[in-house]
């Protein structure tokens, strides 16, 4: 874990040294972050305009899943999915071999060397969200509804990582992979509602398919006091299950790997 920590201050280092010559960059990125708020907001008001509850969701709580959106999309766009993105380039060029000779593990590496610093915006404009929501909630937020939302979101980046992990592995066996990505990110776009309000069929694939409703409304139901202890275990033991499977699905894509001298 120490090496992992080391590494990522050592490329985040990097990021921010390489952004900094394109400060222009954070406009835009202050723009896009606002135009998501803006927009779950917009909608938030249009529903709540005609009802008081959506789902069972009150509109704090509402709010509270768009805060986790904003933040997991954050966490999502700032290390993981430009990670990913560069992993799929490296393996159609053959250059992963630069990552495969270096002495620490080529997961490690790989997951940590590319970050976009000015997408931290969305996890600030996420955390003020959810502060909002808290602050309107009825019922005071006790210490266990904390630990639960913390442990639910720490699941959900996990899980997300690890199914993008396994998409991108799949680069070993196809060559094209890149609108795979784009794929799960409209997808994700669900995750601004509950997973609730979704028809059935669309409701177990945001949940078992694709995992959207760990990312975003697990985490909301543990800061609303809506999750059990026995549904927060089940969230924390599926991403720590799909972390291994990923793990073990990267080891076999490597073995598939010719590098760049085939």
């Amino acid at each position: 874990m120490a090496s992992v920590v080391r590494l990522l201050a050592v490329f985040l280092r990097v990021g921010i040294l390489n952004e900094l010559q394109y400060r222009t960059n954070l406009y835009v990125q202050l723009f896009r972050s606002s135009l998501s708020l803006v927009t779950g907001l917009a909608g938030l008001g249009v529903v709540f305009s005609h009802t008081q509850t959506l789902a069972g969701w009150s509109p704090p709580e509402l709010l509270a899943i768009l805060g986790v959106y904003l933040v997991v999309s954050g966490v999502l766009r700032f290390a993981i999915q430009p990670a990913m993105e560069r992993l799929m380039e490296d393996v159609r060029n053959g250059t992963l071999d630069y990552i495969l000779t270096k002495p620490e593990d080529s997961l490690v590496l790989v997951s940590v060397r590319a970050v976009e610093v000015w997408r931290l915006a969305d996890v600030v404009l996420g955390s003020v969200v959810i502060g909002a929501a808290v602050s309107q909630m009825h019922d005071r937020i006790d210490a266990w509804q904390v630990a639960g939302f913390v442990i639910a979101l720490v699941a959900a980046a996990t899980t997300v990582y690890s199914f993008l992990l396994i998409l991108t592995t799949l680069s070993f066996w196809f060559v094209r992979l890149e609108n795979i990505l784009v794929i799960f990110q409209s997808m994700y776009e669900a995750g601004k509602w509950p997973v609730d309000i979704y028809p059935a069929w669309l409701r177990g694939a945001l949940t078992f398919l694709v995992p959207v409703a760990f990312a975003t409304t697990v985490p909301a139901q543990a800061l609303a006091g809506r999750l059990t202890p026995v549904a927060l275990a089940g969230a924390v033991a599926l991403s720590a299950s799909l972390f291994t499977a990923a793990r073990y699905f990267w080891s076999v894509g490597l073995r598939r790997y010719a590098g760049a001298s085939a």
